[in-house]
């Protein structure tokens, strides 16, 4: 009987055990259940930021990295829920480095997919048509957006102007090379279309002449007239006399002259002066544009031998030197007037600004009058 009741005692203790083992387990399968229920909800609901808020992931971080910068600057409220909801929904892979957009009250789940899913923050910079190759470098180096030095300058005549996108932090030298790559499928695409009986017969005088009609006019509409005026000098054997050129063997393109030609720089003979060479200079003094390329390779058909300012942003246009020594006198007349305009013009603001410090000093000496 003494064994019995042992063995019977012993085994209400192992049900004990038992019963209390399973109720621990069942308890912590209810706390499992309703902490992933807690953390889902908290994953998925509206989140805590009031607007629009950029965050930037940066180059090489993981998850966790991740989870703790947004946490840390207060766009979620806790960074374990965010790696948990990440790791539970089997999207913690594919973060990619960038700036990122994220909307007002985004809930975790949608951050996450903002930043596997959404594209980058897009900046751009824009190079007008006609920029030298130094231009280009100064443009993008005062670019905040972007990162890394330029050591050199492109060769001229090798880069493509356009609107470039590109993410924060990109790299100068990266968009450089793009502009080289647009300039190469440009320049070989338009030269393949191209008249048969050009002047010019290598792609390298194809850019050269671009460059100058790019400088010559901002008019997109005439620049065939240009190309057409400079085809047919070729053609005759008459030198281009482009004042740009001139420029360009001054200052190498490094900015605007910022004043007109002497006399003795356009007697002086140089590499790019084609008032004092035949055909045309040694390289291209700009990066030419799509309009102005196309222009040079189908030309329009003109007469044309000479052009002018005609005061309106534009050219005239004239096929013999008597003609073109009337449009030359028009232009000299609308100058004059211009030049007369500016200095009446300044000196009335003169005349007023005087008057308006004359005022300040009558009022300022004026002996207050007792009522």
């Amino acid at each position: 009987m003494a064994k019995r009741g042992k063995i019977k005692k012993k085994q209400n203790s192992v049900v004990r055990t038992l019963n209390a083992f399973l109720t621990l387990v069942v308890i912590s399968m209810v706390v499992a259940i309703g902490l992933i229920y807690f953390g889902l909800t908290k994953f998925h609901e509206p989140g805590q930021i009031k607007q629009d808020t950029v965050f930037v992931v940066p180059e090489g971080a993981g998850l966790n990295a991740i989870a703790g910068k947004l946490e840390d600057e207060k766009i979620i409220e806790s960074r374990y829920v965010f790696r948990f909801g990440a790791i539970a929904t089997d999207v913690d892979a594919g973060l990619k480095r960038g700036e990122y957009m994220l909307p007002a009250n985004a809930s975790m789940r949608k951050i996450l997919d903002t930043l596997i899913e959404g594209r980058p923050i897009q900046y751009s910079v824009t190079i007008p048509e006609g920029f030298t190759s130094w231009q280009i470098v100064e443009r993008l180096r005062s670019s905040e957006d972007l990162t890394g030095e330029l050591a050199d300058v492109p060769a001229e005549g090798t880069l493509l102007p356009d609107t470039y996108s590109f993410e924060r932090g990109s790299s100068r030298a990266t968009i450089l090379a793009e502009m080289t790559k647009a300039h190469d499928v440009a320049v070989a695409e338009i030269w393949e279309t191209r008249q048969v009986d050009l002047p010019i017969k290598t792609v390298e005088e194809f850019v050269i002449l671009a460059s100058i009609v790019e400088k010559e006019t901002g008019v997109a509409q005439e620049r065939p007239e240009v190309a057409g005026v400079f085809v047919n000098r070729l053609n005759k054997g008459m030198r281009l006399q482009s004042d740009p050129t001139i420029i360009y063997g001054i200052n190498q393109g490094q900015g605007p002259l910022g004043r007109g030609l002497k006399r003795s720089e356009i007697d002086a003979k140089t590499d790019y002066n084609t008032y004092q060479i035949d055909g045309l200079p040694i390289g291209p003094i700009s990066n030419p544009g799509i309009d102005s390329l196309k222009a040079v390779a189908n030309p329009a058909t003109t007469d044309a031998l000479y052009f002018v300012a005609d005061g309106t942003g534009g050219h005239a246009f004239a096929a013999s030197y008597d003609e073109h020594q009337k449009n030359v006198a028009a232009w000299r007349k609308i100058e004059k007037e211009r030049a007369k305009a500016a200095e009446e013009a300044a000196k009335k603001a003169a005349e007023e600004e005087e008057a308006a410090a004359n005022a300040v000093s009558i009022e300022e000496n004026a002996t207050p009058t007792d009522n």
